[in-house]
């Protein structure tokens, strides 16, 4: 018998999923399978995974939105204390979605996973006092690799949900806020750009 729910192409994106696990709980505690192979193949998920990832971050750090260049990664993704939101936006030439985004709330309760297929740009705000993630990724880590988006790119529109603040005209974090701690961004992904200037198709 299966142990996950998975709810596949949401908000129309072809290939993002959300997973919801079982957790048999009682008054000890719970128990729960956080991946298994033969249910995500059972499910029409056959992805072999090769790195397991994890980070602690603190409230009001945003980090992304990152891609890989010429390594794309598929990435599960899953928060084991605290909340994010986390977001994807499709990249992929091409697509019918491209340039579009959705968002997930990842919480400690919920449990949920984010399955974010290659060919996207990722990244996730951190909504409470601490949060830890953890990730598989279906290619190993390459350095130099990397590249990004402007977080509050206009053009992308994403919805960081209790953040404050107006856009001008930069990926700086200069003037946003999460319940009055400033937003805390790398110095790296203060300098992205948007999709237009990053793309040019």
């Amino acid at each position: 018998m299966g142990q996950i729910t998975v709810t596949k192409n949401l908000d129309g994106i072809e290939g993002l999923c959300l997973i919801t696990p079982a957790v048999h709980g009682d008054e000890r505690g719970y128990f729960m399978e956080t991946y298994s192979q033969r249910d995500m193949e059972e499910a029409g998920i056959k992805i072999v995974f090769v790195q397991d990832n994890q980070s602690m971050s603190t409230k009001g750090v945003l980090r992304g939105l990152h891609f890989q260049k010429h390594f794309p990664q598929t990435k599960l993704v899953r928060v084991i204390k605290g909340a994010v939101f986390d977001v994807a936006v499709d990249l992929r030439s091409g697509s019918a979605t491209y340039g579009k985004w959705h968002g997930e709330l990842l919480t400690e309760e919920n449990k949920n996973q984010f399955l974010i297929p290659r060919g996207f740009a990722h990244g996730f705000l951190v909504l409470s006092d601490t949060a830890e993630f953890c990730y598989k990724c279906d290619d190993f880590y390459h350095p130099n690799d990397e590249g990004g988006l402007a977080w509050n790119d206009p053009e992308i529109g994403i919805k960081w949900p209790q953040l404050e603040g107006s856009y001008a005209g930069s990926a700086s974090a200069s003037g946003y806020s999460l319940d009055g701690i400033p937003l805390n961004l790398s110095d790296k992904d203060q300098k992205w750009l948007g999709i237009k200037d990053t793309f040019k198709f």
